[in-house]
C-alpha cells in the first residue's frame, strides 16, 4: 500500500543539511545500548549480520490461514507488551455497555431471567439444585486460578469442600447445605483478595438472608478479584519489561517473527524513510569535487535521514494515508501529540497577533497574557473533532480577546480600542486558517526547527528548554509535547533501529551513483545507529 502524505513545506534549510551531512555520531550511546549499536554498525557496514540484527526478507507469497492467524497473534502480544512498557497508567477496565443501549438491556434481561430461574428452582418443594451446583462448581474454578502454584494446601480444601459430585449427592438426598458453602466461599475470597476488596467482603456477610442476591454479588466480587490480579500481575510483567532491556528485545523479536511471516510488513516504512531520504536530496546541494570541478551527489546520514522521517510525523495527514508499521502501536499518542502541538500552535500565533496589533499599552503584563492565553486554548478545545468550527471559534476568540483588552486599557488608564482597530484585529486572528498566513508560517517552521535540534541533539533534555524567540508564550507546552515525542521515538530507535538501518543501508547505495563514493564523513555517520 502506498504511503501518500504531504510533506511539511520547510524542514531545514541547505546550510543546516549540510552541517548534518558532517555531524559525527558521538555522544548518541545515551539512547541505546552496545549491543544494539553493534548490530547497527554490522548492518551498515557488511552484507551479513545476526538474525536479531538485520530483518530478514523473503520473496512474496501467500499466507495461508494459519500464518495470518499467528501474524495477528504476534501483533496483538506486540501492541500489548508494548504499551505496558511505555504507559506507566495502563490497566484493563471491564467492559462496561452504554447506559440505555440495546446490548445492555439485552445482557440485562438475560441475567434477570437467569436469576429468576435460580431463585424459582430453590423455592421448589423439594428445591431444585441443579443451576446452584453449576454455579458453585463455577466458582471453584475461579477460586482455583487465584492460587498461586505453591498453593497446596488450599487446593487440596477446596477441591474437599467444593467436591462437585459430593454436592450433587447431598442434593439428590436433599442433604445439601447452600449457606454454609456460600458462607465457606466468602471466607475463601477474604484469604484470597486485596485489600481494597475488603468492604465488599463485608458486605457479602451481612447480606446472606437471600441465597440468589449473596450468589450474585459472590460473582461480582470475583470479577473484581479477577481485575485486581489481572492489574497485579501486569504491574510485575512492566517491572520485567523494563528490567536489562527485556521490553526491546521481545517487540523486536516479535516483529521479526512477524516480518519472516509477512515480509510486507515492512512496506509502509520503507517507503517513509525513502520520502524522506528524497526531501533531503532535493534540499541538499551538491558539493565541488577537488580538483576536478566536478559537482558530487552528497548522500545524508541515516540520523539525517530518520530525523527527518520522525519530524514528518507531526505533520502527518492521518486521513490520507496509515502510520509507518513500525509507529502503529503509538499511534492514538502520536495523534495526541500532534493535536496538541497544533492547538498550541494557533494559540501562539493568536498571541503574537494581539501583541504586534496593540504594541506598547499591553506589553509587560504577564497576567493579562495568562489570561488571554488561557481563554483562546479553551475556545479552541476540540478543534480536532470533525464537527467543530474553526472560523468560528476564532471568531469568538478575538471578541474576547477585545473585551479582555479593552477591560485592561481602561482599568490602566488607556483609550478603549477604536472599531478599526478591533476590526483588523478580528481579521488578522481569523487570517491564520488559510495555509499562506505569514504568522501561521513563522510558527510552524519556527516549532519544526525547535524539534529538528531537539531531535538532532545527542542531549535533548537540554535542548528542549532552549525554545525559539516567539514561541516563549506556550513555553510549557512545548516543552512538555517535545519531552512526549522524544520519549517516544527514542524508544522506537532503539526497538527498531536495525530495521531502519537495513533500509536505510538499501536506500543510500541504491540513490549513490556508482561512479562517486559517498564522502568519508557521511560514511561515518553512517556507522552506528540508534
Amino acid at each position: 500500500m502506498p504511503l501518500n502524505r504531504e510533506r511539511p513545506a520547510s524542514t531545514s534549510s541547505g546550510n543546516d543539511q549540510g552541517s548534518d551531512v558532517e555531524s559525527s555520531s558521538e555522544g548518541r550511546d545515551n539512547l541505546t545500548s552496545s549491543s544494539d549499536q553493534e548490530c547497527s554498525r554490522d548492518s551498515f557496514t557488511s552484507d551479513s549480520s545476526s538474525k536479531h540484527c538485520t530483518p530478514s526478507s523473503s520473496p512474496p507469497k501467500t499466507l495461508t490461514m494459519d500464518e495470518v492467524i499467528d501474524c495477528a497473534r504476534d501483533l496483538s502480544n506486540l501492541s500489548l507488551a508494548h504499551e505496558i512498557a511505555v504507559n506507566p497508567s495502563f490497566h484493563l477496565e471491564r467492559n462496561s455497555l452504554p447506559q440505555n443501549s440495546l446490548w445492555k438491556l439485552v445482557r440485562d434481561t438475560v441475567h434477570k431471567a437467569f436469576w429468576d430461574i435460580l431463585e424459582s428452582e430453590l423455592n421448589d418443594d423439594p428445591p431444585e439444585y441443579g443451576q446452584a451446583i453449576t454455579l458453585l462448581g463455577e466458582i471453584r474454578e475461579t477460586l482455583l486460578s487465584f492460587l498461586n502454584p505453591g498453593a497446596n494446601r488450599m487446593r487440596t480444601q477446596i477441591m474437599e469442600v467444593l467436591d462437585m459430585d459430593l454436592i450433587q449427592q447431598q442434593a439428590d438426598n436433599d442433604a445439601v447445605d447452600i449457606h454454609g458453602l456460600a458462607a465457606y466461599v466468602i471466607t475463601t475470597m477474604e484469604k484470597l483478595c486485596a485489600p481494597i476488596r475488603e468492604e465488599d467482603i463485608k458486605k457479602l456477610r451481612e447480606n446472606t438472608s437471600n441465597i440468589v442476591t449473596m450468589f450474585r454479588e459472590i460473582f461480582r466480587v470475583l470479577d473484581l478479584m479477577k481485575a485486581d490480579i489481572v492489574d497485579h500481575e501486569m504491574r510485575n510483567l512492566r517491572l520485567v519489561l523494563h528490567s536489562g532491556g527485556t521490553a526491546v528485545e521481545y517487540e523486536r523479536a516479535t516483529f521479526q517473527d512477524v516480518l519472516d511471516k509477512m515480509p510486507s510488513a515492512l512496506d509502509h516504512t520503507t517507503t517513509w524513510i525513502k520520502s524522506a531520504l528524497e526531501l533531503l536530496l532535493t534540499n541538499i546541494a551538491p558539493e565541488q569535487t577537488e580538483g576536478q570541478g566536478k559537482e558530487q551527489k552528497v548522500i545524508p546520514g541515516p540520523f539525517q535521514i530518520l530525523n527527518t522521517a520522525f519530524l514528518t510525523i507531526l505533520r502527518w495527514d492521518y486521513n490520507m494515508a496509515r502510520l509507518p508499521e513500525t509507529l502503529m502501536a503509538d499511534e492514538v499518542r502520536l495523534r495526541e501529540i500532534q493535536q496538541k502541538l497544533q492547538q498550541c500552535q494557533v494559540v501562539n500565533e493568536v498571541l503574537l497577533i494581539v501583541y504586534n496589533t496593540i504594541g506598547g499599552p499591553i506589553q509587560g503584563l504577564p497576567s493579562l497574557s495568562d489570561r488571554l492565553k488561557r481563554m483562546t486554548s479553551v475556545l479552541l478545545d476540540g478543534m480536532h473533532n470533525p464537527n467543530f468550527n474553526l472560523d468560528e471559534a476564532l471568531q469568538g476568540v478575538s471578541a474576547q480577546i477585545c473585551c479582555e483588552i479593552n477591560k485592561t486599557l481602561t482599568e490602566r488608564s488607556y483609550t478603549s480600542l477604536t472599531p478599526e482597530l478591533q476590526a483588523i484585529l478580528k481579521g488578522q486572528i481569523c487570517s491564520i486558517t488559510q495555509n499562506t498566513n505569514p504568522i501561521r508560517t513563522l510558527v510552524e517552521d519556527r516549532v519544526q526547527h525547535f524539534f529538528k535540534a531537539v531531535i538532532s541533539d545527542p542531549k535533548p533534555q537540554l535542548k528542549i528548554e532552549q525554545v525559539p524567540a516567539g514561541l516563549t508564550a506556550i513555553k510549557p507546552e512545548l516543552t512538555s509535547i517535545a519531552a512526549k515525542f522524544i520519549a517516544l521515538i527514542n524508544y522506537n530507535r532503539i526497538v527498531y533501529g536495525p530495521f531502519y538501518a537495513d533500509i536505510i543501508k538499501k536506500l543510500i547505495f541504491r540513490s549513490s551513483s556508482p561512479a562517486a563514493d559517498p564522502p568519508q564523513d557521511t560514511a561515518r555517520e553512517a556507522v552506528p545507529f540508534n
